[in-house]
């Protein structure tokens, strides 16, 4: 009999799930293509039936927009296109009207080129906030070419430093050219960050979600990175800026705040695979962030060097990732964010099933049961909820606005059309666009996310008349209305699907993704089938000699089910799922 573990304190947020919104394609409220904030409080109750406890507001502020919002140019305004502050604070009182809480999103690491800070950092070496940003001298060749300061990429591509003419030193950014680093190490920098944490929760905010929160911590020496890809002179620096050695320190200056206002945190840390760096930003007593975005499954389809480069994966990779951070979060008192989708990924489906249009809603139940039981705090991505697929392959480049594809695209030879017809079936499969298009809530022109002959920001995928939020409200045998019915489940068996341990089952297999949860003497087993064949599963084998009680399954009611799943082995459909107390 399982004991329950040192993850056994408990607190509102392991409790909950969340529900993210993409403001640009969640709904238009004033016909101008865009998504907005009144759009948002308009389908709150759509939101709340779903069984969801959190919204996730993705960046909203006043940007450029050259990065979709995660190039802010001032933390204290709205971007114009969005709605108004007063705006927020009508959403925020909206949620707290439903029981639900507001997350946002804090996105520090690196500002706009356009905010004010930067403006006044580039504008010579003497202003006050010079020191604001990253800037270093040129470094010369032996042939007296100037060099940026290392050989570090940016994650959009090209060298990570841009050279700034008037001031003659080059500045750091991770990210676009337009999004310059702030230097954390100066102090002023770290006060204003948290004035900012501090104006959104005294507006009622309940918490942030921090963008690439781990990058904000430099190796001072900024050392060149190995050459691990000789197609390029442009190297990965991750080991000098991801987990940098004053880390913990701004993290736990931040969560001092959080904890006064006991708000909620959690943390995007790419290139994390060390756990006990990991820990040391999530354990319960460290007020550091709650719990963080672990990346490992989200790149498991990755080329060798590239995003954009075919890559391969099998089910025993995915169920190796879950079953690590499942058992070590759970022993040494960490929390799990656990999520498929979001908007810098693809669709679920389409990533994780080979499933035909046949077996998408089957498909996408499945991958809700896997997910959402597991130990951690479930999100759910807009339009997740629907089983929402991929952009269609048709797509030229014409129709893809995201600044990762653009830019890899521009690097490609122009009469290499090989390369370049890979590159689109890689962006279908891959690209951060396959997230973005607008949320189909009608069969309606333009799924009426927008108003009739109105041009949306981006494209509508095509599959809308038949899969949109509408249809599936009406329908209980929907995807969302599964989604509601596996967020209520884990409720209801708070003990063991919220805090109890975490046991992977029949670790070699393939095609089936089975684990059990256990508190105390109550145990659950949950089955994921993820092939679109029948196939015989060998329940006796692995440990299974008794159900006492069906809890839910993808194809059919309970009572139904409960007979199929009595004996030694049990016949599981095209990407079924099914839950059973033990």
């Amino acid at each position: 009999m399982a004991t329950p573990g040192n993850s056994n304190h408990r607190a509102w947020w392991k409790e909950s799930s969340v529900y993210q919104i993409w403001p640009a394609s969640f709904k238009d409220s004033n016909n101008d293509g865009i998504g907005d904030i009144p759009g948002i409080i308009s389908e709150l109750d759509y939101i709340k039936n779903l069984a969801v406890d959190i919204v996730w507001l993705c960046p909203s502020y006043k940007s450029p927009q050259v990065d979709m919002g995660y190039d802010i140019s001032d933390y204290y305004s709205i971007a114009d296109e969005y709605g108004t502050v007063e705006d927020v604070e009508k959403l925020i009182a909206g949620c707290h009207q439903r029981g639900m809480k507001l997350l946002m999103d804090l996105v520090v690491n690196h500002t706009s080129d356009q905010h004010e800070w930067f403006k006044q950092s580039r504008s010579s070496k003497d202003n006050e906030y010079r020191n604001w940003y990253v800037w270093k001298p040129a470094k010369y060749d032996e042939q007296g070419n100037r060099q940026p300061p290392n050989n570090w990429v940016s994650h959009f591509q090209g060298s990570a430093w841009q050279w700034d003419e008037l001031t003659q030193e080059y500045y750091l950014h991770l990210y676009a050219v337009e999004q310059p680093d702030l230097n954390w190490e100066h102090p002023p920098v770290r006060k204003a960050v948290h004035n900012i944490v501090r104006f959104w929760l005294d507006k009622g905010c309940d918490g942030f979600r921090m963008d690439v929160i781990n990058f904000i911590s430099k190796e001072q020496s900024f050392p060149d990175a190995p050459i691990k890809d000789p197609r390029t002179p442009w190297q990965w620096g991750d080991k000098w800026y991801a987990n940098g050695p004053r880390l913990h320190e701004y993290l736990q200056g931040v969560g001092e705040i959080l904890k006064e206002y006991d708000a909620f945190s959690v943390g995007e840390m790419p290139f994390v695979t060390d756990e006990k760096e990991v820990l040391r930003a999530v354990q319960f007593d460290r007020n550091e962030i709650n719990m963080i975005f672990n990346f490992e499954h989200v790149d498991i389809d990755h080329g060798k060097y590239d995003k954009f480069e075919p890559g391969s994966w099998k089910l025993t990779d995915l169920k190796d990732f879950f079953e690590r951070w499942q058992t070590f979060m759970y022993a040494n008192d960490g929390w799990n964010a656990l999520y498929w989708e979001n908007h810098d990924q693809p669709r679920s489906i389409d990533r994780y099933t080979n499933a035909s249009e046949e077996y998408r809603l089957v498909a996408s139940k499945m991958l809700a049961t896997a997910l959402a039981l597991q130990a951690g705090t479930p999100f759910v991505y807009q339009g997740q909820e629907l089983g929402t697929r991929n952009v269609p392959k048709s797509w030229g480049i014409e129709e893809y606005k995201d600044i990762d594809c653009l830019n890899h695209w521009k690097r490609l030879p122009k009469d290499d059309t090989a390369a370049q017809a890979i590159a689109l079936q890689e962006y279908q499969k891959k690209s951060r666009d396959n997230g973005r298009t607008p949320v189909q809530w009608s069969a309606a022109e333009n799924a009426g996310f927008t108003g009739p002959g109105v041009k949306p920001w981006m494209s509508v995928n095509t599959d809308y008349v038949r899969v949109n939020a509408e249809a599936e409200v009406k329908d209980p045998n929907s995807t969302y209305h599964y989604w509601a019915t596996v967020l209520k489940l884990r409720k209801k068996y708070l003990d063991v699907f919220v805090y109890g341990d975490f046991t992977l089952l029949d670790k070699p297999n393939q095609e089936v993704f089975a684990y059990t949860r256990q508190y105390g003497d109550q145990k659950a087993l949950v089955v994921c089938h993820w092939t679109e064949k029948t196939l015989e599963w060998d329940a006796a084998s692995n440990g299974i000699t008794g159900v006492k009680q069906v809890l839910l399954d993808t194809y059919e009611g309970v009572d139904e089910a409960s007979q199929r799943f009595s004996g030694e082995k049990w016949s599981l459909r095209p990407y079924e799922a099914v839950v059973l107390l033990l």
